[in-house]
This record gives structure tokens, sequence and C-alpha cells, in this order.
């Protein structure tokens, strides 16, 4: 190198463009390259520069984030930097949904107004009441719920001031409120059963479950273990980074939409099989597994690739999930109220075989967080439609978080994709009266 040669920083890629020669020197910051420096490259007034192509964005980030970290290598999950081991323990769903949209634990006076702001507003309209009657009697719930959040943001107008501090607190409290409350009525709906107005001198857990299972007793009184359970698989589903559901929740924020319309398109794609539905999937392979005795023959099945293994896996987690380490131990508690689901047995031996042989070990196939919830929904009396609405409930805080932060992060503009476009071009058109002929 010569004194005329500038120096190369350290923290940046050199790019030789071997179509013209050109070197290109990127710079890196926080791991990551500017995808606008990757147009730069080969960008003439005639063609356009690079792009990256990555289909699902395996690896593209669409935003600087402090909400969620994953290190799905080692297994660690935090929210806001705190261990989800330690908020499970210690926390409370109501404490954990204000550490996200917030940033910080609540102060006892933060948190005794939080909870008492999100009691009060635990009421929907009549008339959303009466939207969810007009549907059908086998309406999926999470139909019901997306019609139900989006039917709100005709309610309160006022929520399109997402610049105004003040109107977007008061539309987080409303949604974190309400939707256990339009989650317990699509659960009645299905079951022709009266809609059970919310008790405000229950706590978030024992309220749902009050208007999920309340018939004529004057006071529904919930199993303090079965609470206790909900309020950890309530945490554990908060937030989980940036997700199909909280990308849809960004992406439709970004043309700065109310939002209820925002967190419909979160209910929306959490709707889909591949996102919101995996435990069912989970209860379903082990009914057919059927008995301890067949899980042997059921994992040569998946070795040969006649068998799917479900629950086990992650996009993320290259590791055992810790959601999963702790719903493991949550399964004991409600097991004790409601008895032992027969599939846990057959659960744990599948468990027991794939942890220790060679072929799952080495693709690092541990179970995930999907494994045994499953088996906790249905103990509860919850039917298999149910389970995807009891992710969305408390992953209301987390689309939230990501919500608030997108509309406060400058960089941000309105998400548009780009695109490899592999149609027919300069075509010339036959007018149908020449093409019917």
């Amino acid at each position: 190198m010569t004194d005329a040669t500038p120096a190369v920083p350290d923290e940046s890629l050199s790019i030789r463009d071997n179509r013209t020669g050109e070197e290109y020197t990127v710079p890196i910051v926080d791991g990551a390259i500017r995808a606008a420096d990757l147009g730069k490259i080969g960008k003439t007034e005639d063609e356009p520069g690079l792009v990256s192509y990555d289909p699902g964005f395996t690896n593209t980030a669409s935003t600087r984030s402090s909400v969620t970290f994953i290190d799905g290598e080692k297994g660690i999950l935090e929210y806001r930097g705190y261990p989800i081991e330690q908020l499970a323990e210690h926390s409370n769903y109501l404490e954990v949904a204000y550490l996200l949209i917030n940033g910080e634990l609540p102060t006892k006076e933060q948190y005794d107004a939080w909870e008492h702001e999100i009691t009060f507003h635990t009421f929907v309209h009549e008339n959303i009441k009466s939207l969810m009657q007009g549907f059908r009697y086998d309406a999926h719930p999470m139909g019901m719920l997306l019609s139900g959040v989006g039917g709100l943001s005709t309610f309160y107008p006022e929520a399109r001031n997402i610049s105004d501090p003040e109107v977007r607190h008061l539309q987080i409290v409303r949604m974190i409120a309400k939707m256990p409350t339009l989650g317990a009525w699509a659960f009645r709906h299905a079951q022709g059963k009266p809609y059970v107005y919310p008790d405000n001198d229950l706590s978030y857990a024992e309220n749902f479950l009050a208007m999920l299972f309340k018939m004529s007793e004057p006071k529904f009184e919930a199993d303090p273990r079965l609470a206790k359970a909900l309020e950890i698989l309530f945490i554990l589903h908060a937030d989980h980074e940036q997700n199909a559901s909280a990308n849809a929740v960004r992406s439709v924020g970004s043309t700065q939409v109310d939002p209820y319309s925002s967190l419909s398109a979160g209910i929306a794609a959490l709707y889909g099989p591949l996102h919101g539905g995996a435990n069912e999937a989970v209860l379903r392979m082990l009914r057919r597994i059927g008995d301890v005795s067949n899980v042997p023959a059921f994992i040569e099945g998946v070795k040969a690739g006649d068998e799917r293994l479900m629950g086990f896996g992650h996009r993320v987690y290259k590791n055992y999930d810790p959601r999963a380490t702790i719903i493991k131990k949550a399964c004991d508690d409600v097991f004790e109220v409601t008895g032992v689901n027969p599939l846990l047995k057959i659960a744990v031996e599948l468990e027991k075989i794939a942890l220790e042989d060679e072929y799952f070990v080495k693709r690092k196939l541990y179970p995930n967080v999907d494994f045994y919830s499953g088996l906790i929904y249905e103990a509860l009396q919850f039917p298999p439609e149910m389970f995807t609405v009891l992710f969305a409930i408390p992953r209301t805080a987390g689309w939230l978080a990501q919500w608030v932060e997108l509309v406060d992060d400058k960089e941000q503009k309105i998400a548009r994709p780009k695109q490899i476009y592999t149609g027919g071009r300069q075509l010339t058109f036959t007018p149908r009266e020449q093409r019917w002929a």
C-alpha cells in the first residue's frame, strides 16, 4: 500500500464487481451492511444497482430493535434484556406487557396505574358484541377475533392520530384489556353459550378464565394453579422478535394506519398454520402414535422420511427452546388440577429418545414451545381451534411494543420490498376481436 492509497476501514466489506472491475467499500455496522450500499454497486444511468434476494427474509434485518433478544444457538430469549426464565418465575403478564411496551420495569405506582387502566377497559361496545353474535355457530375463533379487533378501529377514530403519545397510550391499554374479552366471547360463541362480561375484581388471567368457563355460579373462582400456568404461558408468548406476525404488524403499520388495523394484520398472519398452529399439529402427531410402545417405530419412520416430527426444531433456535423448558414444568401444576393428559407419557418418551438419538442431536432438533403447550391447552378443555387465540392474546403486548418502536423510528419508511421481475416484456397487445376470431 502506498501513501496515496486510502486506508480501508476495519469494519467494512470490500467488494469487487467482476463485471466492471470496480471495487467498493461497504461499511459494516452492528454486523450488518445497508442494502442501499449494495444498490450503489453497478448502478448507472441505464441500469439499477444490486439488490439482495432473500425470500422469507431469512438473513435480512428490517429494523433496529431493543424489544426482544434471541440467541438461537445458545437458546437465549430476553425481553428488554431480562431473561425469560426470570420473568416467568417472578413476574406476571401485565408487568411483562408494561416492560415490553415502555422499555423498563414499572415502579409500584406505575404498575398500579397500569393495572387499573387495563382492568377498567376490559368491556367492549355492545355493537361489537352484536358483530360477534352475527357469525355462524361454527365460525373459527381466530376469524372472529380478527374481525373484532379490526372492528374496534371504527369505534375509536382518534386512534389514527398515531403521533400523539397520549392517544397511542389509550389504544394500547384498550387493546391489551379487550383482547381476552374478544377471545373468550369467540370461545363461548362456538359452544352456543351466552357471553360473559368481564369481572373487574379478578386478575388478568383469572378474569379471562371466568369469561371462558363461568356458568350459573354467582362468582367464578379460578384455581390459582391454573391461573398461574396461564400467566406463564402468556409471558412466554408475549413477544418473539421479528416473526411473521410482528413483521405483518410493522409492514402494515408503516403506512401510518391505526394500531387496531396493524394488529389485525398480525392476527391474520398468526392464523396461518405455519405460524400459530404448530401445537395443534403436535397433538395430532401424539394421537397418531397412540401409545408409548409405538414411539420407537415412529422415530424410525421420521428417519426414513415417512413421518414428520412436530414440535421439534425452530427457525431461530438451534438449541433447546428456553420456553419449552418452562412450559414442561408448568405442565405438572396443570395436570395436578385436571388430571394427567394420557398423551403426556408419549410426549415425554418421544422427547427422551429424540434428545439421545444422534440423528436428531446432529440436526439440532430440540423441543420447541409448541411441543408441550398444546397438552396444557387441551387439559384446560380448549378445542384445538382456540389454541391460536390463546397465542394472539398475550402476543398483543409484543405486537404493540413493535408497533410503538416502528412509529418512533425516524429511519423507517413505508414497507416496499424490491422484486426480481421474471415476466414478459414489451409484448404487443392483440384486441380480443382478433384473439377470439
